[in-house]
């Protein structure tokens, strides 16, 4: 399956038009923060929206204070306006109900010749089709303005309609690689270094302050016959330490990456240790059903003794037991300490993601476990699994179909995870399991 760039859609507009509420609404969930306070979202929130089959990037922006003196409202009006340069489509949103205010102008022409499409959305639009007011924005002279009331849902079905009408087709992220392996990690760990090692020049640029690297840079190695497409990406930070409009474009396109890439190298600092940072790129990767590589860089500066690497895999299973199927390799960038191996790894890893098993295994492999495990009865019944098929690779997901799938607790998929991962392995790569409740069919193949 060929991941492919997803369009970015930027929601601009004067504080307190109503933005993260509709930002929360298309999402379906209240990511943003919402008050009736103006300039509450003061950075960006991003998240990946779908609609009638089109998926896309929806950000959110600060409320635009044009011609302000103060030092916040500039750094949002800063950063809405790198939001525009980055867009392949911008939506302006504007208060129906106060009608058109100057700095609505003011943004408007500010938006007037930008490259990417401009939509007009007119907010608070609560009595839709009763109420035409949100004709008065014609004005702006951006084009038919649409209107919708965020907190109730009204006109957004119509809006998203048009939206992915606007959108450009989603581009492939590679066209002639065999394997697109993102590199990952928090800034300053050594993924230039490590990229600049293993083609032996300076692809990127590689300084002892942090978050040199911004833009994603994709290098194509020929390794064993296969080419490889290697992408450096910008360090990612915690949310609240995004500040600067081109870091938080840089986490952005780092999710991008992410979404799009085969297999993860995700690198840890071995001298400064693993944090909750390190931990979150590394779920973000896994939970996105890429394979994961974890790469503990500057081994060579650590003070080793027999059990240093037993030691450092035991804590980070401890801080996050669902990388209990990620392989990790110790390595140094600066000194090429065990890079080829990492890329052997990413090659395995990949590899595995791709297995698919036979259907008569899968349902070995699953009697035998229920029958060492059966499910725990629900208010009395008793769970059975009746049959289970893979159905999808990369990451290798199951289906399994049941008499009472709702009931079948958390803890034990896990158990079904674990005992796949025991008998086919999926070396570091998610195993997804579906759950459908059985018929007459799947019945009658058990019989």
């Amino acid at each position: 399956m060929t991941a492919r760039r997803l369009p970015v859609v930027a929601v601009v507009g004067r504080p307190n038009v109503g933005k993260s509420t509709f930002f929360n609404r298309v999402l379906g969930a209240r990511i943003a923060i919402v008050d009736d306070r103006p300039g509450v979202t003061r950075d960006r929130n991003f998240g990946k929206a779908d609609w009638a089959g089109r998926e896309f990037f929806l950000v959110d922006t600060g409320g635009v204070v044009e011609g302000s003196d103060e030092p916040l409202d500039a750094k949002v009006r800063e950063q809405a306006l790198a939001a525009v340069r980055e867009a392949d489509l911008v939506l302006l949103l504007v208060d129906g109900r106060d009608g058109v205010h100057p700095l609505d102008e003011r943004l408007a022409g500010i938006l007037h010749g930008s490259p990417p499409p401009i939509i007009v959305v007119a907010n608070k639009i609560d009595r839709l089709p009763n109420d035409h007011s949100h004709h008065d924005f014609w004005r702006l002279g951006l084009g038919e303005p649409l209107p919708v009331s965020a907190i109730s849902g009204k006109g957004t079905g119509d809006l998203l309609d048009r939206l992915v009408a606007a959108l450009p087709e989603s581009a492939p992220a590679a066209t002639d690689a065999d394997l697109r392996l993102a590199v990952l990690g928090r800034p300053n760990v050594g993924k230039s270094s490590f990229v600049n090692r293993l083609f032996g020049e300076e692809r990127s640029v590689v300084s002892d302050a942090p978050g040199t690297t911004r833009d994603p840079v994709d290098s194509t190695l020929r390794y064993h016959g296969r080419d490889l497409v290697f992408v450096d990406t910008a360090g990612l930070r915690r949310h609240s330490r995004i500040r600067e409009s081109i870091e938080y474009y840089a986490a952005l396109r780092t999710h991008r990456v992410i979404r799009e890439a085969d297999v993860c190298l995700v690198l840890v600092d071995s001298v400064a240790g693993t944090h909750d940072q390190d931990v979150k790129i590394l779920k973000a990767a896994w939970e996105a059903g890429c394979g994961v590589v974890l790469g503990v860089n500057k081994w060579d500066l650590v003070d080793k003794d027999l059990h240093t690497a037993p030691d450092f895999e035991k804590r980070l299973l401890e801080e996050a037991p669902f990388l209990k199927g990620v392989p990790i390799c110790f390595i140094s960038a600066l000194t090429g300490q065990r890079v080829r191996k990492c890329v052997d790894l990413l090659l395995t890893v990949a590899e595995a993601r791709g297995r698919r098993i036979p259907t008569p295994e899968v349902n070995v492999v699953l009697e035998r476990m229920v029958h060492r495990q059966p499910p725990p009865h629900s208010r009395g019944r008793a769970v059975r699994l009746r049959y289970a098929t893979q159905i999808d690779v990369c990451p290798p997901t199951f289906l399994v179909f049941s008499n009472l799938p709702k009931e079948i607790p958390g803890h034990y998929l896990r158990y079904l995870r674990n005992g796949f991962r025991t008998a086919w392995g999926f070396p570091g790569s998610p195993i997804r399991i579906r759950l459908k409740k059985s018929g007459a069919r799947e019945e009658g193949r058990q019989r």
